[in-house]
């Protein structure tokens, strides 16, 4: 199995290195590149192969949303886990809004960040289990008129409260029995509805909606 190569960007060392071994020791991961800040990573980039960036949010110099919007531009496939002290639900939802494609408080478990780093490097999303709540209550309530009715059937509103909920295609496929094809078809129906581009997009929809598996 093609092992998971990651980047971590943190400007303590003391941290990377707790990283580092943290993930070495999870097995079938590998980190390629340490950065102490934004500048720095951005000219380590270009020569690395990059499955999952680890990314602290506050920094010296270029970091957070500032630093997420640059690597959109530049890099708009590699997937990010932003790895922060932040447990504010305004911090979550901007930094998902700036294209993150997950976010951790230094506070999770280790095996919390190892998921969410596999996870992410199979192209999903992943949002701490303990901010999830805060996130979805800051940002709930019913779908916006504008957004909902008549738009999406039961069906497709059923795959993407699974997708808010971070399951996979296959996860969705056996709770709703259905075939991975067909969810696949769905998520492709939610996103041309919605004018998406992608699973973090509809991420991000799905939690500004306040969209969870009742």
């Amino acid at each position: 199995m093609h092992p998971v190569h990651v980047v971590l960007t943190d400007d303590h060392q003391l941290v990377r290195s707790g990283l580092r071994q943290l993930l070495l020791e999870a097995g079938n991961i590998v980190v390629v590149a340490e950065a102490a800040d934004g500048q720095e990573l951005l000219e380590l980039l270009p020569g690395c192969t990059v499955d999952v960036l680890v990314l602290d949010l506050s920094m010296p110099g270029l970091s957070g949303v500032e630093l997420l919007k640059r690597l959109q531009l530049f890099y708009p496939q590699l997937p990010v886990l932003v790895l922060s002290m932040h447990a504010d639900p305004d911090v979550v939802a901007r930094v998902l809004r700036a294209g993150a494609a997950g976010y951790l408080s230094k506070n999770c478990a280790p095996a919390v960040l190892v998921e969410a780093v596999h996870k992410i490097a199979a192209k999903g999303h992943f949002i701490d289990p303990a901010l999830v709540d805060a996130v979805v209550f800051r940002y709930g309530g019913k779908m916006e008129a504008e957004s909902a009715p008549g738009r999406l059937s039961p069906r497709e509103l059923q795959v993407l409260e699974r997708i808010a909920a971070g399951l996979s295609l296959g996860e969705i496929a056996q709770e709703l029995h259905l075939s991975p094809k067909t969810v696949s078809t769905h998520k492709m129906h939610l996103m041309k509805k919605l004018d998406l581009r992608n699973s973090v997009d509809l991420l991000k929809y799905a939690v500004r909606h306040g969209m969870t598996v009742s």
